[in-house]
């Protein structure tokens, strides 16, 4: 589908397409110079030939699967890969891919902003904007119109919105968790248009305020990727569903804050780099993100929390220990997961979510 969806922007839109690996990187931008991206999450269960294998063996297997799926011809027919900085491995496929099945593609780079807001921070990304900017009207063969950045700014405001409703608003919302990150992750690779008009007709779908519609034990998830996405009806199998979402790929990339006003657009688009939720890939202090997900916990009156991570992924496995004190000594009960992208859970983590629901189960009732 994704494959089909591509061609068919290139062939009746006359876009260019992006193969994007994780996390950050200004979608807004790509937008406005027509440019579609098609978001490369180490696709779970992909072959792992000798390309994965140049990578060590504790490298995650973001990078590993990532290698893989281009390597078997994925990612053929883009026309450029772009690398935000989310970590090392993220930056090193930058050297390998070129020689794995990406020759002759240009490689783009953008360097996300680390740790706070600072006035020299803002300064670094707005010059890291207009190099990406001048990078991509070379692949494109248009310069950046202020009036197209604006206008994407906007669209993208409006989606954020959306998906804030969804996710804000899941006690209410008649929809699996499954069918519910089926729309939210196909704005990975949806034109924005497109993921816009599926997010409305999502959202048709919450009930008034004040109803409660999911009543199973409500839980958040926090981690890297929702792969393999079994694990919602797994979960749903349970009496589970997912009450606040922290994945960086979903809730973490949504920006909650109202946009700055501002004439010049690029000045609006970096101030909104430091505007997305606190993630461990950005150097986000323990403080602020364990104050985040416990506002997050309470807003949604989560029931306990599950750290379901990529195995060896470094700036998730760095929080870890902070995530289970916070919320230890609140009494929220933490599982935490790790996972290899398998196509499927093992049996043992079916297991293991199944004693920690069956225990949320019980202290709900005593």
């Amino acid at each position: 589908m994704r494959a089909e969806y591509m061609r068919e922007q290139k062939r009746s839109h006359g876009r260019k397409v992006l193969a994007v690996l994780p996390i950050q990187y200004p979608k807004e931008l790509l937008t406005a110079m027509n440019v579609l991206s098609m978001e490369l999450w180490g696709p779970p269960g992909a072959p792992r030939g000798p390309g994965a294998s140049r990578l060590q063996a504790y490298v995650c297997s973001v990078a590993r699967n990532a290698v893989a799926f281009v390597q078997a011809g994925g990612a053929a027919e883009v026309d450029a890969f772009l690398y935000p900085h989310a970590c090392d491995s993220i930056q090193g496929l930058a050297t390998l891919i070129p020689d794995l099945g990406g020759e002759d593609k240009p490689a783009l780079h953008y360097l996300n902003p680390k740790g706070g807001y600072r006035p020299s921070s803002r300064r670094f990304v707005a010059g890291e904007l207009r190099r990406l900017a001048a990078d991509l009207a070379e692949l494109t063969g248009e310069p950046l119109s202020a009036d197209r950045l604006s206008w994407a700014l906007d669209l993208h405001r409006e989606i954020d919105r959306l998906r804030a409703r969804l996710l804000d608003g899941r006690a209410r919302l008649d929809m699996t968790d499954s069918d519910l990150y089926a729309v939210l992750r196909r704005g990975e690779w949806l034109w924005p248009e497109d993921h816009l008009a599926e997010l409305k007709l999502a959202a048709s779908r919450l009930a008034p305020m004040g109803e409660v519609v999911q009543r199973g034990v409500g839980l958040l998830l926090s981690g890297i990727v929702p792969e393999p996405m079994s694990i919602f009806d797994e979960l749903s199998s349970m009496g589970a569903y997912v009450a606040a979402d922290d994945y960086a790929a979903v809730g973490r990339r949504v920006v909650r804050k109202q946009l700055l006003a501002s004439e010049d657009p690029m000045d609006t688009l970096a101030w909104l780099m430091f505007a997305y939720p606190p993630c461990p890939t950005r150097s986000t202090s323990l403080g602020q993100r364990m104050d985040y997900l416990d506002r997050l916990a309470t807003r949604s009156s989560a029931e306990g929390v599950i750290i379901h991570t990529v195995k060896f992924c470094e700036p998730e496995l760095f929080d870890v220990a902070g995530i289970k004190e916070r919320f230890g000594a609140r009494g929220l009960p933490v599982l935490f997961l790790e996972s290899e992208l398998e196509a499927e859970l093992s049996g043992q983590t079916i297991t293991r979510l199944e004693a920690f629901v069956e225990l949320l189960t019980q202290r709900r009732k005593s």
